[in-house]
């Protein structure tokens, strides 16, 4: 009977000392996450942006923006514009320069993005065009270009009989 009491207390043992070792590792890899989050926040940024005019610095590539999302380009070559992407920029007065000004020198909103939607990720930028106006354009990169999804005024309402 001793034994058996004896091999009880050794297992139960064991299996505490298990538990404890997996929550401090656990712990431990939590703490380690923290810091480097913390460590990403406290890290100064640059100010990449003309304060007088609130373009890019010409000689900063955009890649190099602090609030860009790994794995979205820019740069590039071919702007596809759906139906309803050109019917909103008709009801808003927005033409395809402005847009491709808003791609190259806009400001990543990551909480209207979704860079981790299937099948094609969305990426929301915001800035001002040429007349003045906040906008934010919701892009999405294909193998073919960059798509432009929809065009967003976001001080005016228009009026607009888009589908």
């Amino acid at each position: 009977m001793k034994s058996q009491k004896g091999t009880w207390v050794i297992l139960l043992a064991a299996f505490i000392s298990s538990m404890v070792a997996i929550f401090v590792s656990n712990h431990r890899r939590q703490e380690k996450k923290e810091k480097a989050r913390q460590e990403q926040r406290d890290r100064p940024t640059e100010n990449r942006r003309d304060n007088d005019t609130g373009r890019r610095d010409p000689s900063r590539p955009p890649s190099d923006e602090p609030t860009r999302i790994e794995g979205f380009n820019r740069r590039t070559e071919k702007l596809i514009f759906t139906k309803h992407a050109r019917c909103r920029m008709g009801c808003r007065h927005i033409d395809e320069a402005e847009v491709r000004d808003i791609l190259l020198n806009g400001r990543i909103n990551q909480r209207k993005s979704e860079p981790a939607a299937r099948p094609d990720p969305k990426y929301a930028l915001e800035g001002k065009t040429k007349d003045g106006q906040e906008v934010r354009i919701i892009f999405a990169p294909s193998d073919r270009g960059m798509v432009v999804i929809t065009v967003i005024d976001l001080d005016t309402e228009w009026p607009c009989d888009c589908k």
